[in-house]
């Protein structure tokens, strides 16, 4: 089997879990014996170019010569099976569809944000939960607040295009959605049941779990929408010591908060960006993870950390996490992490605190029952060797 990865690169300044992803995806497909060839772009490029291609720049998320002249080339000379579309913008464009499309390779599609229909991919603007540019043939909303890049401009070229390639998308033979809310939001967008598949990202496998820490672990952006102000309000509904002690790692415009709360509070630690092997100690010294995000998250990679380390997790009712942790799939071991709605209709703060701080001595106290559930939702759903033999069931299916 042979198949084109397509992805244009975030740039390697604004660490992207979507690279991350693709590149592991990429390493899981070769060790599976598919033949992979890669069509990626960086968007580390653009400063470089000449300023000929920066001229066309403008244009590219709608149509980009030259990405389709060198996909072309790539798809006559090598005739695969498959091409796999991750991320398109800006230097692919979404026509690469049309040119794989023209030389009689179908298209598979993994769906890592709402972009198909919300200029920043999000549905999240102004601390709160967005979604105006829904069922619109032209997303003025997005032009109205500058969604794409704090810029009326972008936001402009990004809703014309979305509205440009709204049949393009909707020809994509087979759209992957990473959580169960991705596939409702395809739906929503008027593509069949029949072109999707769920299938989510997994992680390398860390090994058998260490035994429970202590406490809760909050690790990643430290921005609005992950809810953090959420989480820092019920936290300090509870005694200082109270829930043991909360950790958090990442860095972002919230780490003030983050910091004053640290220095106010006995409990909480704040302990900075990890890397890997911080990471690893991190999820060993704690017994809970918290994902508690405002927005609609797709699939926030830290709850599959949290399950493969067998940690329980205390998350949102918002977006993927449900999937995540089995809330939305009865058939799994029940409770792998109670969830807790936010207000898609206020300020999250003001709708969530009080049931996050009624959740958090829950979570505590059944910390140790949950531990092994997670586990075994990791391994059944989120295990490199059962994604990686999904994937290659739905190309397979394509070809014949």
């Amino acid at each position: 089997m042979r198949i084109v990865v397509a992805h244009n690169r975030y740039r390697e300044a604004q660490p992207s879990g979507e690279n991350t992803i693709v590149d592991a995806e990429i390493a899981q497909l070769t060790a599976a014996g598919v033949e992979v060839l890669p069509f990626l772009r960086s968007s580390d490029e653009i400063p470089t170019m000449p300023r000929t291609a920066k001229a066309l720049l403008p244009i590219s998320p709608i149509y980009a010569p030259r990405a389709q002249q060198e996909l072309a080339q790539l798809l006559t000379e090598h005739r695969p099976d498959v091409l796999h579309l991750h991320n398109p913008y800006p230097l692919l464009s979404p026509w690469v569809v049309r040119t794989a499309h023209r030389h009689g390779v179908p298209v598979v599609q993994t769906v890592h944000n709402y972009r198909q229909v919300c200029s920043s991919g999000l549905y999240f603007r102004d601390g709160m939960i967005c979604q105006d540019c829904r069922g619109r043939a032209l997303g003025v909303p997005a032009v109205v607040h500058r969604c794409y890049r704090g810029s009326r401009a972008q936001s402009a070229l990004m809703a014309t295009t979305l509205a440009v390639h709204r049949g393009t998308w909707k020809s994509v033979d087979r759209f992957i959605a990473l959580t169960t809310a991705v596939a409702d939001h395809l739906r929503d967008y008027g593509i069949p049941d029949s072109r999707i598949v769920v299938k989510p990202n997994g992680i390398p496998d860390p090994g058998a779990p260490a035994p429970l820490g202590q406490g809760f672990l909050f690790l990643g952006r430290l921005s609005p929408e992950k809810g953090l102000d959420l989480l820092v309000e019920a936290w300090r509904r509870h005694p200082d010591g109270a829930l043991g002690p909360l950790r958090v790692a990442g860095d972002g415009e919230l780490r003030p908060l983050v910091e004053a709360l640290a220095a106010e509070r006995s409990d909480v630690a704040y302990l900075g960006p990890l890397d890997r092997a911080g990471v690893r100690q991190a999820l060993a010294d704690s017994a809970v993870v918290l994902a508690t995000s405002t927005w609609h998250d797709v699939l926030p990679t830290v709850i599959i950390e949290a399950l493969a380390s067998g940690r329980p997790v205390l998350g949102t009712a918002l977006g993927g996490i449900p999937y995540l942790v089995g809330a939305d799939t009865p058939r799994e071991p029940a409770g792998t992490g109670p969830a807790v709605a936010a207000s898609a209709s206020a300020p999250a703060v003001s709708g969530a605190v009080p049931g996050l701080a009624a959740a958090l001595p829950m979570a505590a106290a059944g910390a140790s029952a949950l531990s092994t559930a997670a586990r075994l939702r990791y391994e059944r759903n989120f295990h490199p060797d059962t994604v990686t033999q999904r994937l290659i069931d739905i190309y397979a299916g394509l070809r014949r």
